[in-house]
């Protein structure tokens, strides 16, 4: 099959992940890619630089590891719960180990990723002018409006090396299909030089021929697809489970030591080969918890066209 580009997580990760690359992680709390990222860091991938308009507990995981070198980025946080710790000790104190930064505003960061998709150097923006943030990242620049002669702001292009996405079914070619929360998925697949494709699901291509709209990313762009069931817990996927709560409660407890931290990654990360390792280490209550009805949406027809 030619287009099949089906493969492990660690061999997707180990060939299409460089040190130094930039790298975006998809997902806005619904379908964080937290396999790929505990992959990441069992390979020890060095001098990254981490894309994410909102970096949670996956970055905070990242960072205590040494591999990132600069954070991009517009809000951070524990998303429901509260402060990032791990990033806070980094940020302020260079501890673990120091990083670099670089904000901007949500609306921001957006535009960066578009102007990537439609291959602009850069977008303009309302959102910044009149706030601190120009006077912080230099990159943050104003233009003038050649028709009107208003001073805009504008902010530069992102394109990564490599974007991973979780969506909940791909084909072997790459098609891959999203549903609840779209978010920053198809932006970051077409802004990025590779794309990784985790999915909950793997169907045939004639699943996603009978439902096109669903299709966000298209297979021309796919580098590698990986088959990782369950594979954003904490996180969650629309229609497969639920988020865990009590998880994202117990890292914030977890995370004001660093110790703790260095613990959970030696055993849940460092500690198993892959995530089906993870998984079985998972308790059955929680898993039992975390799983969802069925609530099937309507169908529609496309018609038969001769």
């Amino acid at each position: 099959m030619a287009d099949d580009k089906l493969m492990t997580m660690r061999e997707a990760i180990a060939r299409f992940v460089n040190d130094g690359d930039t790298i975006y992680l998809a997902g806005l709390s619904h379908l964080v890619p937290f396999a790929a990222a505990h992959e990441i860091i069992r390979q020890r991938k060095r001098d990254l630089v981490f894309c994410r308009p909102t970096p949670d507990i996956v970055l905070e995981q990242m960072l205590s590891v040494g591999i990132i070198r600069k954070v991009e980025f517009c809000w951070a946080g524990n998303p429901g719960i509260g402060n990032l710790r791990v990033f806070r000790r980094v940020v302020e104190k260079g501890e673990p180990f120091p990083v670099e930064i670089e904000e901007y505003t949500m609306f921001g960061f957006t535009a960066r990723l578009l102007a990537g998709a439609m291959n602009l150097p850069f977008l303009p923006v309302r959102t910044n002018i009149g706030s601190d943030l120009p006077a912080k990242n230099p990159k943050i620049k104003t233009i003038q409006d050649p028709y009107s002669g208003e001073t805009l702001s504008v902010v530069p292009a992102l394109r990564p090396d490599v974007a991973i996405l979780h969506v909940q079914r791909a084909d072997r070619a790459g098609n891959a299909q999203i549903w609840g929360i779209t978010s920053d998925h198809r932006d970051a697949a077409f802004a990025a030089k590779r794309v990784i494709v985790c999915a909950e699901e793997i169907v045939d291509e004639a699943v996603i021929r009978a439902d096109p709209n669903r299709t966000i990313v298209p297979d021309f762009l796919v580098s590698a697809v990986v088959h990782e069931p369950m594979g954003c817990h904490p996180s969650y996927a629309q229609g497969y489970y639920d988020r865990d709560n009590a998880w994202y409660q117990e890292w914030d407890r977890l995370s004001a030591d660093q110790a703790a931290v260095d613990a959970y990654i030696a055993e849940w990360i460092d500690g198993v080969p892959d995530r089906a390792a993870y998984l079985a280490k998972l308790d059955e209550a929680t898993k039992a918890k975390l799983r969802v009805a069925p609530a099937w949406s309507g169908q529609v027809s496309y018609g038969v066209y001769r």
